[in-house]
């Protein structure tokens, strides 16, 4: 192959490549908006809900009134456990609902949104370890989480699965948790 050719492929290649990089920042850019929308019209419906932001999640805490009331309780930390309820939603606009729904361990809200499954023991509290083997968003934004807080964690496709497909939830999804904690246990 001539030395002009293969210079031109590489700059062709270069190209497409800058140009997906680009498509992909206006997604996550997009995704971001979705999100701001989102917890806007939350916090306005709840003025007592509180927003933390964590390295590119960001956890809406609603009613969160419970310090005043039960008194100070201790956050999740990095090696710690939480058990929660939660349900995982695509972004897709400023809204969440059912048809965006892709995992949950309430079943209320599968059965809200058609899922009927045989294995009813998927319907349980689940325990998850705050590591690194946790979705980065979804970890980010349980970073604090504390008991008996309820809410969501929102964050780009960038914090979750990136370009991976997984199971029901597309390449580059924004996702949203909503989530109600249990209890927590730090090591």
């Amino acid at each position: 192959m001539k030395r002009g050719t293969v210079i031109l492929i590489i700059i062709i290649l270069a190209a497409a490549l800058i140009g997906s990089c680009n498509k992909e920042q206006t997604t996550y850019d997009k995704q971001a908006t979705y999100i701001e929308n989102f917890v806007s019209a939350r916090m306005k419906a709840d003025t007592n809900a509180t927003l933390t932001e964590n390295g590119g999640a960001f956890r809406l805490t609603l009613a969160d009134t419970l310090d005043r009331v039960l008194g100070k309780r201790d956050s999740l930390l990095d090696g710690g456990t939480v058990v929660l309820q939660y349900a995982c939603y695509t972004l897709t606009g400023n809204t969440v609902n059912t048809s965006n729904l892709v995992a949950t361990n309430v079943r209320e809200v599968a059965e809200k949104a058609g899922w009927y499954l045989s294995d009813t023991t998927r319907y349980k509290l689940d325990t998850l370890v705050l590591d690194k083997k946790l979705v980065e968003g979804l970890r980010l934004g349980l970073h604090g989480v504390q008991q008996y807080d309820n809410g969501f964690i929102l964050f780009t496709g960038q914090f979750g699965f990136g370009n991976t497909e997984r199971g029901t939830i597309p390449a580059r999804s924004a996702l949203v948790y909503q989530y109600y904690i249990e209890s927590i246990q730090n090591e």
